[in-house]
């Protein structure tokens, strides 16, 4: 079985450029932001970062694919980076620190694609996160300076924290009653947002997180790190990893309440 790890000290290698790159140009007055043709937006600091990564990848990598979300998908093989330059642009471009940088290597298997490594890193908020499949998941500041993560092992929703990102995209699900009854059933409620639940799961300071809709990008490498991490990542439809269009990510021991309560149409 690969162990990862050479992959996992390139990933953190490519977040180094990438985080030198985004912070950069991060508060900056003149940056340029565009609107893409599904209304989000994109600025040349996500545009900028995933060209630097695809050209590090290309020179190390030449053999493997890339997916990244302002580029689309460049070769072929049973290995594949995928890559979200920023994932939380609209954060970005309104100097709100809470954005990252969010790098994952896939490979393919009989279930399809799954992520064996993952690094997602926040630089504004001085913060790293990364996984390789079994090998555990850690954060810090690098693979030198770390310390290893672990899911909560709340067991009851009433004493569980959940958080989540916006409460339109539920709406437009039908799945919006549900969703309130959870947030009535929980301890707490917060919307972080983007990527940060996720690592907030993985390391036990929250217990459940959950997104309506989303890109291979967004969840790729948070779902290896909240598995490492002891957690349990799947869809709305309850299939394990990052396929399924939307994201359910929890301690493990909570997850299937949390799929009742999401999955409640009427």
């Amino acid at each position: 079985m690969p162990d990862y790890l050479d992959d996992l000290r390139l990933a953190h290698v490519l977040a180094d450029a990438a985080d030198a790159a985004t912070m950069a140009r991060f508060k900056a007055l003149d940056l340029k932001v565009e609107t893409k043709p599904d209304m989000t937006p994109v600025s040349e600091a996500d545009k900028a970062a995933e060209e630097l990564i695809r050209g590090q990848l290309q020179r190390a990598r030449p053999r493997d694919a890339i997916l990244g979300e302002e580029y689309g998908v460049e070769g072929t093989g049973p290995r594949r980076w995928v890559i979200d330059p920023i994932d939380g642009t609209k954060n970005y471009v309104r100097g709100v620190p809470v954005w990252a940088t969010l790098i994952s290597l896939m490979e393919a298997g009989e279930g399809g694609y799954q992520p064996v490594v993952g690094v997602v890193s926040a630089p504004a908020l001085n913060r790293r996160w990364w996984a390789a499949q079994g090998h555990g998941a850690f954060t810090g500041r690098s693979l030198s300076s770390a310390s290893r993560i672990h899911v909560s092992r709340v067991g009851k929703l009433t004493d569980a924290s959940f958080a989540y990102s916006s409460l339109s995209g539920w709406e437009e699900q039908g799945r919006l009653n549900g969703f309130l009854d959870l947030t009535r059933e929980v301890w707490r409620t917060r919307a972080y947002g983007d990527f940060w639940p996720y690592m907030m799961v993985a390391e036990g300071s929250v217990d459940l997180c959950a997104e309506p809709e989303l890109s291979l990008w967004d969840m790729a490498a948070n779902a290896i790190i909240v598995t490492e991490a002891g957690g349990t990542f799947t869809g709305l439809d309850g299939r394990p990893g990052p396929h399924s269009g939307n994201a359910v990510a929890s301690n493990g021991l909570l997850h299937d309440e949390l799929l009742g309560y999401l999955n409640q149409r009427y």
